[in-house]
Parts: structure tokens; sequence; C-alpha cells
């Protein structure tokens, strides 16, 4: 394999976090709560990251823009389609760690 330059690496980063946004965004049987007690993160902590590096740049973007970007709509919308109240189990888990 030949050896990747930065900007080769950029853009492909940038192509894999585009399919994972698009990805969770078709998934909306997957919940938040689901996704933490999985992997740790979930699509709230990725609008997050998003702020963060977006100030990095120099680019001012609040918190609710960002879950426009991830979430494909507002948070509020989101959540009146497709959030269902999490489980005892689900909470349990959440909390155990």
């Amino acid at each position: 394999m030949s050896k990747i330059s930065k900007e080769q690496e950029y853009k492909i980063k940038a192509k894999v976090l585009d399919h994972l946004i698009n990805h969770l965004r078709e998934r909306t049987d997957l919940q938040n709560i689901d996704l933490m007690n999985l992997s740790g993160f979930c699509r709230n902590c990725l609008s997050k990251w998003y702020v963060k590096y977006a100030k990095e740049e120099d680019y001012d973007l609040d918190y609710e823009e960002s879950r426009k970007i991830i979430y494909g709509m507002s948070y509020s919308e989101w959540k009146d389609k497709y959030q269902f109240e999490a489980t005892k189990e689900q909470k349990e888990q959440f909390n155990k760690k």
C-alpha cells in the first residue's frame, strides 16, 4: 500500500464521517441511549464534537445548528418522530457506567 497524504487522509475521514452520519439518520430505530450503552457515544456526542472542531476552525456554530447537521432535522423534530421513552433496562445499563 502506498503512503497516504494528509490531504487524502482528511478526505477519506470526511467521507467516513458523512457515511456514519447518513447511516445514523437512516437508523431511526436506533435510540441514542442504545448507542451510548453500546459505544459510549451518540448523535448528541457527534453534535458536540462537530461544534468543538468547528470552533477550532474559527467557524461559529452553535449546538442546535450542529444537531441539525447530524440529525438531518431539528432535534425536537427528531425526538417527536423517532425517540421513545427509555426502558428500565436501558436506563439501568446507562447508569452503570
